[in-house]
């Protein structure tokens, strides 16, 4: 699995020095399941094909711990941000999106709704 940097272009901010890049089936279902903890700096990125609000919805089941979690679409544009709460079946961005990005729950004091968003290769 590879990895990418996660940039807030609007500010000019990192977000993740170091997200998983998540763009097969097996990586995006396991996202964060079944891990203990979570620090500040670690994230993944769900990668899709298109926007979807279906595609892009996610799950909190056998997650342990809040998720601080970013939907993107293809124009790098952030449509919508949730604290994700353990357990919780499902969360949808209310506009389609093409990336997700789940994190520690401080990356949303970093990101507003219409920042541009940037996954240079780290």
């Amino acid at each position: 699995m590879s990895s990418r940097q996660v940039m807030n272009t609007t500010r000019g901010e990192v977000l993740l020095a170091e997200a998983k890049w998540c763009n097969s089936f097996m990586t995006k279902l396991r996202g964060f399941t079944f891990k203990k903890s979570l620090s500040e700096t670690e994230g993944l990125v769900l990668v899709e094909k298109s926007d979807s609000k279906l595609a892009t919805s996610i799950h909190m089941l056998f997650v342990n711990f809040d998720l601080g979690v970013i939907w993107v679409n293809s124009a790098g544009l952030v449509v919508h941000t949730v604290v994700a709460k353990p357990w919780k079946l499902s969360y949808a961005p209310p506009a389609p999106a093409r990336y997700v990005i789940e994190g520690h729950p401080v990356l949303l004091d970093k990101v507003a709704i219409g920042d541009k968003i940037a996954f240079p290769l780290g």
